[in-house]
């Protein structure tokens, strides 16, 4: 049983490290860039979004700046907040990984919605014991 939890978890990397590297990237910057709507947000929302602090988020944003991906804009609202927002060739980038993360977008799907209620139950079973 062990060894399928294994088994799923390196699928997943797998897919998710080989998208990172089509586009060289790191599968930080992945989730990032792929976390980031076509609205602008807060790099807080993005952070909880992405269960990080957002001084972590800061380096990685940077990075993507620099290659063109996302880029800072102040808040209409509150000047003293900045947004972030995909460029267009960072929104290219998003789409395209969105369509190699075929399994780690969605790794339920070969799934019927009752089994996916039952696989969610036995897991907040595990998780709660």
């Amino acid at each position: 049983m062990v060894a399928l939890f294994a088994r799923i978890t390196d699928r997943y990397t797998r897919e998710f490290e080989a998208a990172a590297a089509h586009h060289g990237l790191t599968p930080q910057q992945v989730k990032t860039l792929v976390a980031l709507d076509e609205t602008p947000q807060p790099m807080r929302r993005v952070a909880e979004r992405l269960g990080a602090e957002p001084s972590n988020l800061t380096g990685v944003v940077d990075r993507l700046q620099t290659r063109g991906l996302v880029e800072r804009q102040p808040d209409p609202n509150d000047r003293r907040i900045k947004l972030l927002a995909t460029t267009e060739a960072g929104r290219m980038a998003a789409r395209d990984l969105r369509d190699r993360l075929r399994f780690a977008r969605d790794p339920l799907a070969a799934l019927a919605e009752p089994q996916r209620r039952d696989l969610r139950d036995l897991l907040q079973l595990m998780a709660d014991s």
